[in-house]
């Protein structure tokens, strides 16, 4: 496949730049072209092989649980301070809520975790059965997905990093390749170019044929 040879010699490029004293993060970017963010605006999740990190993730739900940092309605109050809810935004990647607890949720937390692109989400992120084998199997999966969102005409993601094999980091790219394209209105048509890069390095780029 010729995108898998061309990330390949990306991948050998990025590798032979100054190594750096802390590990650094893969960025992915996808460039779009004859694409309308207003119009066609994308907002998915995508799981990929090879997880990238362990996301922090906080459960609004009806009764504490002891595997994850849980938010009961009792609690709900005391996010009514403006500094105690940006805190929680910030100290944690991903949320996840019991359905039943949803519409008090939305009219709670919407109007900060909305903006922030970290509302329980249909797709991933909302429970009706909230045993442990559920909540595991939620994390499981939170951890496999990368959210995919168009604020721009371009998409920008942590793909891995660099203590990852090359294969992985490949996979991963090409999974996130394969769903953006079924989600672009207009296929390949849409896409300009991919970029790769080390935190600290220039981008390689690849233009899509």
């Amino acid at each position: 496949m010729e995108l898998k040879e061309e990330l390949k010699k990306a991948l050998e490029e990025l590798r032979k730049t100054e190594k750096r004293k802390f590990v650094q993060t893969v960025d992915l970017i996808i460039n779009l072209q004859k694409f309308d963010v207003k119009k066609n605006s994308i907002n998915i999740f995508a799981s990929v092989p090879y997880k990238v990190k362990d996301n922090k993730i906080c459960a609004f739900l009806e009764v504490e649980n002891k595997n994850i940092k849980t938010i009961t309605k009792n609690d709900f109050k005391k996010y009514s301070d403006k500094k105690e809810f940006k805190k929680l935004i910030k100290n944690y990647d991903f949320f996840i809520a019991e359905s039943s607890l949803m519409p008090v949720v939305a009219t709670t937390f919407g109007r900060l975790l909305g903006p922030a692109g970290k509302m329980p989400s249909p797709q991933l992120g909302i429970l009706v059965n909230t045993d442990e084998k559920a909540i595991n199997e939620v994390v499981q999966r939170v951890n496999s997905a990368i959210k995919l969102r168009t604020k721009e005409p371009s998409i920008k993601v942590a793909i891995g990093n660099e203590n990852m094999k090359d294969e992985e980091i490949i996979e991963n790219i090409l999974a996130i390749y394969s769903i953006l394209l079924k989600n672009l209105p207009r296929e390949k048509e849409n896409l300009k170019n991919i970029e790769i890069k080390f935190t600290m390095t220039k981008p390689q780029r690849i233009k899509i044929r």
